[in-house]
């Protein structure tokens, strides 16, 4: 058996992993057992009773965090030339087109998330390959695919994230970092569990929340009550 460190026995006397904590509790546990020297992003996982191999059960959409995600997000618009000043001015870090295109082609992924326009997604096609693997490829349904192009960016970097439920039937996604007060995890994290509340699929049969853990980076995960949350 592996000799517990220092710092493990000390996590171990504030939390109890065999107890369910609400989601008030947790999120001020989450920063007493939180031992790395860096601000840790803060995840939740949640596992749903859908069957992802059916499409009328495939979860999947947007939240906007009221607190932000606390990390800095590189957002890349790839647009024809009449609607670069806009992405420009709301705060985009990258704008062009054919330009960016022949880079990632070559390789570089250097950036969070891409935002474009319908009319060019025929030409970010071929990217697939590069773009797919690494959760990058521009979707209608996250709203990364817009004519509303500098709304879009606004809401990236004001703290909006997507999610889609994996093969296993779990949620990941990260809700902010370990330096945000109890508070605004809590609200960040109630603001993902009632948007997965509302998308909850018709087809779902029994127990739609199976579990919901909050952890942060090389924490372990606080098993949370989903009665805690409010909405749900």
């Amino acid at each position: 058996m592996a000799r517990l460190t220092k710092k493990r026995k000390a996590i171990l006397e504030k939390f109890d992993p065999t107890q369910v904590y609400s989601l008030t509790e947790a999120s001020a546990l989450l920063k007493d057992i939180t031992a790395v020297k860096f601000d840790a992003s803060v995840d939740v996982d949640v596992r749903l009773g859908v069957d992802p191999r059916k499409s009328n059960q495939m979860v999947r959409g947007v939240a906007t965090l009221p607190h932000g995600t606390g990390k800095t997000v590189r957002v890349l618009v790839l647009c024809t030339p009449d609607k670069e000043e806009e992405a420009k001015a709301a705060g985009a870090d990258y704008v062009g087109l054919d330009d960016y295109i022949a880079k990632i082609e070559g390789g570089w992924t250097d950036i969070d998330i891409i935002i474009t326009m319908p009319t060019v997604m025929a030409k970010i096609g071929k990217l697939g390959r590069v773009l797919g693997p690494r959760n990058l490829m521009p979707n209608p349904k996250s709203g990364t695919v817009t004519l509303e192009i500098g709304k879009a960016v606004q809401d990236v970097k004001a703290g909006k994230i997507d999610f889609k439920v994996d093969k296993t039937g779990i949620i990941h996604a990260s809700v902010g970092k370990a330096s945000f007060s109890p508070e605004q995890i809590f609200d960040n994290t109630v603001e993902l569990i009632q948007t997965l509340s509302k998308l909850k699929p018709s087809a779902a049969k029994g127990t739609y929340f199976r579990s919901i853990y909050l952890s942060s980076t090389m924490s372990p995960g606080i098993n949370i009550d989903a009665k805690s949350i409010p909405g749900i």
